[in-house]
């Protein structure tokens, strides 16, 4: 991922909706959800809506489909992954301290990852 991948993703989390928004089509999964429903639940202006859906969407977070007339509207974790492991890739590189289980985002599996976390917090 590019620096400017990153920082176009970064800013576009960087918002209190988008962020809300964001984390919310991660719950959703692969199915996603659609625009009415994201603005029921967030209480959001259709019009406030749209703009961070189209922010999020530039920053390439967010993919659109069309299914009739609605627009659903998913997390893409191909994206969360990589800028995951962007922020992650030289994890405790430069620590004498590293924990054994500390191991890259990019490079662990989610049950990996849980696993690692489990360990640091036990530390």
């Amino acid at each position: 991922m590019k620096t400017s991948e990153v920082l176009s993703a970064l800013a576009a989390l960087s918002h209190e909706h988008r962020l809300a928004i964001y984390r919310l089509l991660v719950e959703h999964g692969a199915e996603g959800m659609t625009a009415g429903r994201i603005a029921e639940r967030l209480k959001l202006p259709p019009a406030t809506l749209s703009f961070h859906l189209k922010e999020l969407s530039g920053a390439g977070l967010i993919v659109a489909r069309q299914e009739s007339r609605f627009v659903w509207y998913r997390a893409d974790f191909d994206a969360m992954a990589q800028l995951i492991g962007y922020m992650t890739e030289n994890c405790c590189r430069s620590s004498a301290a590293c924990d054994a289980g500390c191991v890259p985002a990019a490079n662990a599996t989610p049950t990996a990852r849980r696993r690692s976390a489990t360990s640091r917090r036990a530390s």
